[in-house]
């Protein structure tokens, strides 16, 4: 059984009306009998993921042998480190999936590949770069004179992945902090930051007030440029903007971003739409269509064909080294 975003096999199947997930069961004609199940993810991920759960233990009460689940967007993938006395909700979650029944599962671009061992059972992690890196070549002029960049420190690994591969020059950001990756836009800080200091003068300041920002640099030349920002998830989109401002102060006279997953929640799209971004280019993991509407910077890049032939091989007990060549340079 198979859980899948954007569903493109050839096989037959039966419509199941049940809730507003859009479930479809593919019926295969095989010796194992397996039936893939394909979910279309909603804006509501609790009550997607409460559905996938429901449908998965439907179909291992009635003696299903194998339920894969292909979940081209994992949700909770940022909550997967403890900070603090928080709770780690990718731990939850992956449990509640193997209780429900799920015995493989395919995604991509899990936010840290460590989530894998969160799984007792096989987890097939595809990657979207290649897809990404043959828009750049195809799709941007001139891509030659362009420069990868990293927003922050921690996504230097994956800008220089593409960088490698690309041939071209690598530039990382870094002094400021980022709201996706602190402690303190997480909600789970203990105690709560609003708590006032004592300065040297006796008044009482707000904690965040107390610590100067670290100066903003860029390291690399981006001086007439086209700058191409990567990451895995585009959500709140604040870090992206900033970041596209202070390349534009550094010469670069076009800006890019890239990204698997584009949540592009809240007023992602007026913002995108208002800065200095020229194109934002996501993947179909996550439905954007409203998004695209709203702003016509926002571009998308098709998967699905990885997702179909991994479930293929997975159907006819193929290997799946193939969908895996590029994995070592993207780790």
């Amino acid at each position: 059984f198979f859980l899948i975003g954007p569903p493109a096999l050839s096989y037959g199947y039966t419509k199941m009306n049940i809730a507003r997930g859009g479930y479809r069961v593919f019926s295969a004609n095989s010796s194992t009998a397996c039936t893939e199940l394909a979910q279309k993810i909603t804006e509501d991920v609790n009550t997607a993921v409460m559905e996938l759960l429901v449908m998965a233990y439907a179909l291992k009460t009635s003696c299903a042998k194998n339920i894969i689940g292909v979940i081209p967007y994992f949700p909770y993938s940022k909550q997967c480190k403890m900070r603090k006395r928080g709770s780690i909700v990718c731990k939850l979650l992956a449990s509640m999936l193997a209780k429900a029944g799920l015995t493989h599962i395919i995604t991509m671009d899990l936010h840290q590949k460590e989530i894998q061992g969160f799984f007792n059972f096989p987890v097939d992690n595809l990657r979207a770069s290649p897809f990404l890196i043959q828009y750049i070549q195809e799709e941007i002029p001139n891509y030659r004179n362009a420069v990868i960049v990293a927003k922050s420190p921690s996504a230097a690994k994956r800008a220089q992945s593409y960088a490698e591969r690309l041939r071209l020059g690598l530039a990382v950001i870094h002094g400021e902090a980022h709201h996706s990756e602190s402690d303190m836009a997480d909600g789970r800080h203990s105690p709560p930051l609003s708590r006032a200091i004592t300065g040297h003068t006796g008044l009482e300041l707000p904690l965040m007030m107390a610590k100067e920002k670290p100066p903003i640099s860029v390291v690399g030349d981006v001086g007439g440029r086209i700058a191409i920002i990567v990451d895995d998830i585009i959500d709140d989109v604040e870090d992206f903007v900033a970041a596209a401002e202070i390349l534009k102060e550094r010469g670069a006279y076009k800006i890019y971003v890239m990204a698997t997953h584009g949540l592009l929640s809240a007023e992602a799209p007026r913002l995108i739409e208002e800065s200095a971004i020229d194109e934002v280019v996501v993947t179909n993991t996550v439905p954007h269509e409203v998004q695209k509407l709203q702003c016509p910077k926002i571009k998308t890049v098709d998967v699905s064909m990885i997702l179909a032939e991994a479930i293929r091989r997975i159907h006819n007990g193929e290997s799946m080294a193939y969908l895996f060549r590029n994995i070592a340079m993207d780790d």
